[in-house]
């Protein structure tokens, strides 16, 4: 239906913009069926899950045309108006494809690190002494519906990272007085607090949100989620009876480290089962996006396009203020954070026990589990759905895990072989192929074969 819109109405160019995962896939689909239909169109690739090596590696080939990344919306006014000259798109072209041939002989190369065995990894995690350990019990077990002030939001807003998205790179607040950015980024800052004041004032955004605690243990590197009202927290309780309310599969890091570290899963970090111990996992989901969609058409019908922007970004930086604000009421709840005293300063570095990891990011970037998750809070009572593909809605939302280990860290699970795939669709009850399609970024290896994506990257026994 793009390309054909696209045809139908003589389009100088065709963008496509990906969040989602799966996302990638449908972009190789529709740069093969531009190179079908003996389209000549510029294709412009973009969006959170992109980047310039899969473009250059997967879209790019599929496609005769011209293909070009663009790292954000920011960059592509220079893109566009170089392919739109018939002066100086010859030599950008050469230039792009150049770049993208650099990239894919890169990729070539290999130079990643060869990958243990799926058994190798399990039998090498992070170990706890769980017979010494000491497992917080949070205050309440379930799910529970929160309504936040907008107010109570705003000084936990990271604002280095709004800066960032409007490519005024620097930490907040110095880059306010850096010589080269500094007058930009003052004039900008009073503009998105005068109009966040208003936001606040008039409550045309409202925070929202569902989250909870649950009776919990590992199993291989599944999380058991049990039923609180089964049982699960009476003081000597017997896991393997408990009725078991979702299973989230999670993946373990592959790549052959060779210098001891742990193959780290976050099921490392959970009480396993068959050891009388009942763990606790948290859960939630968040956004400051209600009201958003409306405030931004209120905008574009005054033709201030750049106030409508502005309103996304400071939902995206609330929606993160607020998933700030709430893991700090979590700890708090679950008992091993009461004692914090911790800066504005603090709280954005991360300085404190426990993570909030998000389906679809470093450590689980499966983005299908967020279906499990959604299900398990009842999120949209909360006015949060998901799309087919998981992506979120309101745009503006946060969902994710709490864990409590005192040796959680985020990581990135990084590439994956052929035989944790095959174990991991075998737990999460789908077919290999659609377990390929969640996780395409990484795989080590070309799904329609059993090579390696290149040379100079093996599956090394172990």
């Amino acid at each position: 239906r793009i390309l054909q819109a696209a045809v139908d109405e003589g389009a100088d160019l065709v963008g496509l913009s990906g969040l989602i995962t799966l996302s990638l896939d449908e972009m190789v689909f529709a740069a093969g069926e531009m190179t079908r239909r003996r389209m000549r169109t510029p294709l412009l690739i973009g969006g959170a899950t992109t980047s310039r090596q899969h473009t250059a590696v997967k879209i790019a080939p599929a496609y005769d045309g011209t293909t070009v990344h663009v790292a954000d919306a920011s960059r592509v006014v220079d893109a566009v108006s170089r392919l739109l000259s018939p002066d100086q798109r010859p030599a950008f072209d050469a230039d792009n494809r150049a770049a993208q041939a650099r990239l894919r002989e890169q990729h070539a190369a290999g130079g990643a690190r060869a990958l243990a065995t799926y058994a190798a990894a399990r039998a090498n995690p992070l170990r706890t002494d769980w017979d010494a350990a000491e497992l917080s019990v949070p205050a309440f077990t379930g799910r529970r519906a929160i309504e936040v002030g907008l107010d109570e939001l705003t000084p936990y807003i990271d604002w280095t990272f709004f800066f960032a998205a409007w490519e005024l790179k620097g930490r907040f607040p110095a880059i306010l007085d850096d010589p080269e950015r500094g007058a930009a980024a003052r004039e900008l800052y009073a503009q998105a607090t005068e109009l966040l004041g208003g936001i606040v004032a008039g409550r045309r955004l409202t925070a929202r949100g569902v989250y909870g605690f649950w009776p919990a243990n590992a199993d291989g590197d599944d999380l058991a989620l049990y039923d609180p009202s089964s049982g699960a927290a009476a003081p000597e309780p017997e896991p393997e009876t408990e009725t078991e309310l979702v299973r989230f599969n999670l993946l373990r890091q592959q790549e052959a480290f060779g210098d001891g570290r742990p193959h780290r899963s976050l099921a490392d970090l959970v009480a396993p089962r068959g050891r009388g111990l009942t763990d606790h996992v948290g859960g939630f989901a968040v956004t400051a996006g209600i009201g958003a969609a409306d405030l931004v058409r209120d905008y574009e019908r005054d033709h201030d396009d750049y106030r409508a922007i502005m309103v996304k970004a400071l939902a995206d930086r609330l929606v993160e203020a607020f998933a700030e604000w709430l893991h700090a009421r979590v700890r708090r709840e679950w008992g091993y954070g009461q004692g914090e005293s911790l800066s504005a300063e603090d709280l954005l570095a991360g300085r404190y026990r426990g993570i909030r990891p998000a389906f679809g990011y470093p450590a689980c970037p499966d983005h299908s589990e967020k279906f499990k998750l959604f299900e398990l809070l009842d999120a949209a009572d909360a006015g949060i759905t998901l799309t087919e593909s998981a992506a979120m809605a309101p745009a503006a939302s946060v969902s994710g895990l709490y864990f409590a280990h005192p040796e959680a860290r985020y990581f990135n699970v990084g590439r994956l072989g052929r035989d944790q795939v095959t174990s991991y669709a075998a737990r999460k009850g789908v077919d290999v192929a659609t377990a390929e399609r969640w996780l395409t970024p990484n795989l080590a290896y070309d799904p329609a074969g059993a090579a390696p994506l290149a040379a100079g990257r093996r599956q090394a026994v172990g």
